[in-house]
This record gives C-alpha cells, sequence and structure tokens, in this order.
C-alpha cells in the first residue's frame, strides 16, 4: 500500500547514526565458533555438534569472546597477544568455525528482530545487515559455507 510504500521511502533515506559509523573506523574481524553439548533439555533435536555457536572478535588489542548462554551473555577480553591463533586453538578443541568476517554496514530496519536473544540471533548481528537468514547454529554454518568470499568481506 501507499503508506507502507511512503515508509520503507523515508527508512532508506535515513542515515545510520554516528555510533554505528564510528565501528566502521576500527579494523577487526569476526570469526564464529560451532560445537556444544546439550546441557538443556530443548537442546536435544538441534543437529550434535551444532548446538550452540559464539563469536570472538580480533581487533590490535587482541581477542574478545562473546557467549551468549542461557540467561546470560559473556562478554570477556582474553588476555592474549593479538596474534594468538585463537581460531586454531578452538579447531584443535573440536569446534566448527567461519571466519574471519568483516561486519557489513549499518542498515536501519523497518522492523526490530522478531526473536529474542540467542546464540544465533547476536552472531547475526555481529555479521551485520548483510547476515544469512538462520535459526539454528548449523543452519547459520550451513549457509556461511555455501556463500562466496565477498559476502559480508570475508578475508580470504
Amino acid at each position: 500500500s501507499a503508506g507502507l510504500a511512503a515508509a520503507r521511502l523515508w527508512l532508506c533515506s535515513l542515515k545510520p547514526r554516528f555510533s554505528h559509523t564510528r565501528t566502521d573506523e576500527v579494523q577487526h574481524s569476526i570469526w564464529l565458533f560451532f560445537g556444544g553439548r546439550a546441557d538443556q533439555p530443548w537442546l536435544y533435536p538441534l543437529k550434535r555438534g551444532f548446538r550452540h555457536c559464539f563469536a570472538a572478535i580480533q581487533d590490535a588489542q587482541g581477542w574478545t569472546v562473546l557467549d551468549p548462554l542461557s540467561g546470560r551473555l559473556i562478554v570477556a577480553h582474553l588476555p592474549l597477544d593479538p596474534d594468538f591463533d585463537l581460531p586454531g586453538f578452538y579447531r584443535r578443541a573440536g569446534f566448527h568455525l567461519r571466519g574471519p568476517f568483516t561486519p557489513s554496514p549499518a542498515a536501519p530496519r523497518l522492523l526490530p528482530p522478531f526473536f529474542g536473544l540467542s546464540c544465533v540471533a547476536l552472531c547475526r548481528a555481529l555479521l551485520g545487515a548483510d547476515a544469512p537468514r538462520a535459526v539454528t547454529p548449523f543452519g547459520l554454518y550451513r549457509r556461511l559455507q555455501n556463500r562466496p568470499t565477498i559476502f559480508l568481506g570475508k578475508i580470504s
């Protein structure tokens, strides 16, 4: 309808807020890790080895891990050298991984996200507006696997 078209036109004309543009100046890469055992009954139907996902961000100061657990979000800056091979550490620990990615630019949205905070929602939010749609960790892993290397500014 005309009202929806007008709202979409207005939304597309918005510029990202200053706080969104500041993050574009910082060089960082995002790694996503997939794994986990079923420690909650509602996780049992999910694919084994893909019941949880979390992210690590690498920048000039080192590594920051964002791990959404049931009922809380853990954000930890690890006291590691920025050159430490954290993806290799998690790979040797048995996790599947995707990355590194650089987030896509911020984009205005017409509506807020429909789902609450889940591990997949957090990882998608870190990747930015161009992140693939997924509900489960395995769905996100599979969709990131099938994307071209230029998706989300993937560093090759």
